[in-house]
């Protein structure tokens, strides 16, 4: 039998790899909505409380529907992948930290919150280094937690540590100012 008598197998439809496409199509849409409910201030020209999210959705169904199709064509994962058993160990540390920080950004803010669920999902990552990443969780959630609160005005869930060095930053304004 010559190679040209061989055909390649038929290429079938990659359920899981199609579920986390319509997954990730589904958050864009959750974060569509979410955004429409955005009050949005006339005194906003161009750059308001909603370009960041609605460039998050964009770049979210541009992804979606790269995964659908390559689900539809097979899949993206290689055969020897598709063999490797699921660390449900590592998969409920990382739904841990993304709870946690669904439970805890209202009483201990965003900062906190923030740096909880990333030292869980590093963990769960295979991360052997909490300390590091707490620091590391902290610097990434103080810079998000304050691009949105001072550069676009958007309270995204301040706690003791927002307040703390909200204090902080008046005061030094304040000392400058005066």
């Amino acid at each position: 039998m010559s190679t040209s008598d061989q055909q390649a197998p038929p290429r079938r439809l990659a359920m899981p790899e199609l579920l986390i496409g319509i997954g990730l199509l589904a958050c864009a849409a959750a974060v569509a909505w979410q955004t429409l409910a955005i009050p949005v201030s006339p005194l906003y020209s161009k750059v308001g409380p909603t370009v960041f999210p609605y460039l998050t959705m964009t770049g979210m169904l541009v992804l979606s529907l790269l995964l659908i199709v390559a689900a539809l064509r097979g899949g993206w994962q290689p055969e020897e992948e598709k063999e490797t058993p699921t660390d449900w160990k590592a998969m409920g540390f990382v739904a841990a930290g993304l709870v946690a920080n669904l439970l805890l950004i209202h009483p201990l803010g965003f900062t906190a919150a923030s740096v909880i669920m990333f030292v869980l999902i590093c963990y769960g990552f295979g991360s052997k280094h909490p300390l590091r990443d707490a620091l590391l969780g902290l610097i990434l959630a103080l810079a998000a937690y304050f691009g949105f609160a001072r550069a676009l005005g958007v309270n995204i869930g301040a706690g003791f540590i927002e307040n703390q060095l909200n204090s902080v930053i008046d005061a030094i304004i304040g000392m400058a100012r005066g």
